[in-house]
């Protein structure tokens, strides 16, 4: 393994802005089918609940391939395994723009999310092994920011270029911007040392039992499932709200999702945030800053405020999202990357329900009930984290607090 002291500042904020952008374009193709699946419910003569696979398959097989990214990293090299993931990953999403077939795009966008599981999970891995210690949190936030932010720029990427060309042009246009994206990575990225060991399948498949016999991983797992279900569920069910209750056109439901941006900025700054205040207290507030947003959005149906509210929704996300993610490797110990893949496995599986629970839920005819039902679900991830520190005794909870948050 290359020697963390190699790694000057200059290094570090380059490599910092290839993984936050290589992130961002990767898990922009989870989200560019929110905005597609009325297009192709039309298109296909599908139902609502027909056309929500085209995003649900990507996240479940991008779940499934998480759980063996790292396993597979630790024998044959992260960057190795990334540099690979992302040339199938590149040529699978230009097939895609190809297909004139529903089933061959279910198909492929399976493909397409088992490959897109070879860089977030080991990008992780890969900071926590060429950072030095004080510097992975602050590169964990960055990263992981990117990996939200694509929950926004994915449909505005896709709602622009469908509306200018097709659906077809969008996976085609991101095919190429993944290409020179890989291109950028085999340059720049530095190569990492393979590790030595046993990594049969039956050797991995025995350590996925690690994340469940800790009691405080079995919390934090839980949580998981409900953060991007939230999250993309959200999403699903605001482009009908506001279309339906607004009359609102494709640009102007276009302008709502780009200013859910504005709630991402904190994510780089949640290790600072945990400095100061405690993990408990940034956790906890990130998750009623969410709850509030979406429990105002399903009870009060003023245009200003909703809008409002989906930005605070999304700054509770922005926050939790790494204060997981930093918890989770550090409870994980000696197999923080074991306990990483379950606990982003577990993650994207929420990521694929959401949209199939949003559209469950509108069949109802209520149109708001989204998003309270997914307000009562943050809730009570809110009462499994307070439990996750009010079970620990007193250092560990400020171990948790300071040492695995150094920025």
């Amino acid at each position: 393994m290359e020697n963390t002291k190699e790694l000057d500042l200059q290094n570090m904020n380059r490599i910092t802005l290839i993984l936050f952008w290589t992130g961002l374009v990767v898990l922009c193709s989870l989200y560019v089918t929110i905005p597609l699946l009325p297009v192709f419910a039309a298109s296909y003569s599908l139902s609502a609940s027909q056309a929500a696979w085209a995003g649900s398959i990507f996240s479940i097989f991008f779940a499934a391939g998480s759980l063996f990214a790292g396993a597979i990293s630790d024998r044959y090299g992260r960057k190795n395994v990334m540099m690979i993931g992302l040339v199938c990953f590149s040529f699978i999403t230009f097939l895609i723009g190809l297909t004139n077939s529903y089933s061959s795009l279910l198909i492929l966008r399976a493909l397409q999310g088992a490959a897109a599981a070879t860089f977030p999970p080991i990008a992780l891995i890969y900071i926590g092994m060429m950072y030095p210690q004080a510097k992975r949190v602050t590169t964990i936030g960055i990263v992981s920011s990117g990996f939200l932010i694509a929950g926004i720029i994915g449909q505005l990427i896709s709602t622009f270029i469908e509306s200018v060309f097709n659906w077809n042009a969008v996976f085609l246009i991101l095919s190429v911007l993944y290409f020179i994206t890989t291109i950028l990575l085999i340059i720049f990225l530095p190569n990492d040392d393979i590790q030595q060991g046993n990594y049969g399948m039956f050797s991995v498949i025995k350590k996925f039992k690690i994340p469940f016999s800790q009691k405080k991983l079995i919390l934090c797992n839980s949580i998981a499932i409900m953060i991007l279900l939230s999250f993309v569920g959200m999403y699903t069910a605001l482009g009908n709200y506001l279309s339906t209750t607004f009359d609102f056109n494709d640009q102007d439901i276009f302008a709502v999702r780009a200013a859910g941006i504005l709630g991402m900025i904190l994510s780089p700054f949640t290790g600072r945030f945990v400095q100061r205040f405690g993990m408990k207290k940034v956790l906890v507030s990130g998750l009623v800053c969410s709850i509030i947003g979406l429990l105002v959005m399903g009870l009060i149906q003023q245009l200003w405020l909703i809008i409002t509210m989906s930005i605070l929704f999304v700054c509770g996300i922005a926050v939790v999202v790494p204060s997981m993610l930093a918890l989770v490797g550090q409870l994980g110990g000696n197999e923080k990357g074991i306990a990483t893949s379950i606990y982003t496995f577990i993650l994207f599986i929420g990521a694929s329900i959401g949209p199939l629970l949003a559209t469950l839920i509108l069949k109802t005819g209520i149109i708001t009930l989204p998003f309270i039902v997914f307000g009562c679900i943050l809730s009570a991830g809110l009462l499994i984290a307070t439990s996750i520190f009010s079970t620990a005794n007193k250092t560990s909870t400020s171990q948790m607090n300071s040492q695995s948050f150094d920025a």
